[in-house]
């Protein structure tokens, strides 16, 4: 009977531990950070382009976001899904910049891209 009590209670409390090692990971999943993106969009002499449209596309769903740039030729998009790629261009005046791709490898929940138009 003693034996019986000792594993019960060796099971109970090997049960208890795997639980308690588990939950950390848990909770980090829950507590993951959106992703934001920024930067600036610049002509051919690294100048800022107000209303330059940068356009965002999610790789998975193929959705696009747009941002018409500031004086200062930024941009920024917030809130975004990190375990997700995006796809990111800039057009102005029917010219275009190089897409540029932001990886959900990438591990910053802040990524800062400058675009340079050609």
């Amino acid at each position: 009977m003693k034996r019986v009590i000792v594993s019960l209670t060796l099971a109970v409390l090997l049960c208890m531990a795997s639980a308690s090692w588990a939950e950390p990971e848990k909770a980090n999943r829950g507590e993951q950070q959106l992703k934001n993106v920024t930067g600036q969009v610049l002509d051919r002499s690294d100048h800022p382009l107000e209303n330059a449209i940068v356009y965002l596309q999610d790789s998975r769903t193929m959705a696009v976001k747009t941002f018409i740039t500031d004086g200062s030729g930024a941009y920024r998009f917030h809130g975004l899904n990190p375990n997700i790629d995006y796809q990111l261009h800039a057009e102005y005046k029917g010219q275009k910049s190089d897409t540029k791709t932001v990886s959900a490898f990438d591990s910053r929940t802040n990524v800062t891209l400058h675009l340079r138009i050609k």
